[in-house]
């Protein structure tokens, strides 16, 4: 029996030294993940909400990057504290409007917008002790002015008309500053005011009767943000978003792919990664009544149907919000583009139910359209290289339209591939 007992003994030793250097190994291991958790958590704390924009994640489209063979990757700004791009964008105009002395702290900040701006402007507004009054298009989807609404900003809901019209929502949004640095002059002293002219915005004055309102009525002045020409939204992307995205890849990037409203973010991240990336291609994707696409590609705004006054009356019956735009913005003047590629409404929701089918993505109208140009970019260089995009904003504001399926019964888009079939991929 004393040879069974010494095998025994000899197993179970053997045992418990398999056991112990198991033990070790995961004590080990865990080690180095408490040691790496560690670090994480050493890193330094952000400094209030403005602080917490930026720096968003970079994230591979694994769908869209399987089916085309080219690593799409799309740049989360969904993630920032106002939930898009335009976060970056009301962070700086507010900051130069400051440093400049054109806003006063606790000064109005107004603007026309779509819905994006507007909302990250009366996000970040009060953090800089600023308020924010809005004036948006009536046919905009409704929660972004609940949203506006429930972050304290002033909301003005107008009709949809030409640029070039008195009463288009960013021409009311420059009056309105105007009217607020009225208001402010009168509480000025006497000797300040005399003889002295109403204050400018963007070289306009105002000339017309003037709309009361609590906000408007304080006496520390407004600011017309102005993110269509205000060329602080470009330098928002040239300073940040573009290196961001640099350093994410490393600099191994092929090419980079966005839609433009104010053309902002398009022109700030193409011109930025030029300047750093030999041989990178930028590229637009355009939406259905906007005149960019021909402006890239064939050097006119406008075709010649279009040219002869045969265009819609209201040439932005797109689904998509916030981008596409028949005028030469400052902001987009400063892109640098290789080309551009056309996107449709049907492409677009198509897009959107895709990638939340297959990737999680809950994207709104403009992020879906960019999406829609990373696989026309990737279709157009072939497989093996790498394509940037940016992932504006979720879904959550796009209840209404976009993602409301009597809405897009109503006007014929109804989704129904299974697949990437709607660009050609099977």
């Amino acid at each position: 029996m004393a040879p069974v007992r010494t095998t025994g003994g000899v197993v179970v030793a053997a045992a418990i030294s398999i056991f112990s250097m198991v033990m070790l190994s995961h004590l080990l291991s865990s080690k180095k993940n408490i040691l790496r958790l560690s670090k994480k958590k050493k890193e330094k704390a952000r400094n209030g909400l403005v602080d917490a924009i930026g720096n968003t994640p970079l994230i591979r489209i694994n769908s869209l990057s399987e089916a085309t063979g080219c690593e799409i990757l799309g740049k989360c700004e969904f993630l920032n504290p106002g939930g898009s791009v335009k976060d970056r964008v009301a962070v700086k105009i507010i900051e130069e409007a400051l440093e400049s002395g054109e806003l006063a702290q606790g000064g109005v900040v107004t603007e026309g917008s779509a819905g994006s701006t507007a909302i990250s402007l009366a996000t970040v507004a009060p953090a800089y002790g600023c308020k924010c009054h809005v004036v948006i298009p009536d046919d905009a989807a409704i929660e972004k002015s609940q949203i506006l609404e429930a972050l304290g900003a002033t909301v003005e809901r107008v009709r949809p008309v030409s640029i070039t019209h008195r009463d288009h929502y960013v021409n009311i949004a420059r009056r309105r500053a105007l009217e607020a640095n009225e208001v402010a002059s009168k509480h000025r002293k006497s000797d300040q005011m005399d003889g002295k002219p109403v204050k400018q915005i963007n070289g306009y004055t105002s000339d017309e009767e003037k709309q009361s309102s609590a906000l408007l009525n304080n006496s520390r002045g407004g600011f017309f943000a102005d993110q269509f020409e205000n060329l602080a939204n470009f330098r928002a992307h040239y300073e940040g978003t573009g290196p961001e995205i640099l350093e994410q890849t490393g600099g191994n990037l092929d090419a980079f792919v966005a839609a433009a409203g104010t053309g902002g973010t398009v022109a700030g991240v193409s011109k930025f990664l030029q300047e750093k990336v030999p041989n990178i291609k930028s590229f637009l994707v355009d939406p259905p009544g906007s005149g960019l696409f021909n402006k890239v590609t064939r050097g006119v705004m406008y075709t010649r149907e279009e040219a002869e006054g045969r265009r819609l009356k209201n040439p932005f019956d797109t689904i998509t919000e916030g981008i596409g735009i028949n005028r030469l913005t400052q902001n987009f003047l400063m892109a640098k583009l290789d080309g551009a590629f056309r996107g449709t409404d049907m492409e677009a929701v198509e897009m959107s139910r895709f990638l939340l089918k297959n990737d999680g993505l809950f994207l709104g109208s403009s992020s879906a359209m960019n999406c829609v140009g990373a696989v026309r970019v990737a279709q157009s260089i072939g497989p093996g290289h790498t394509i940037v995009t940016i992932l504006c904003d979720s879904g959550m504001r796009h209840l209404s339209k976009f993602y409301n399926d009597e809405y897009l019964s109503q006007n014929g888009l109804t989704p129904k591939a299974t697949g990437l079939e709607f660009l050609g991929i099977k």
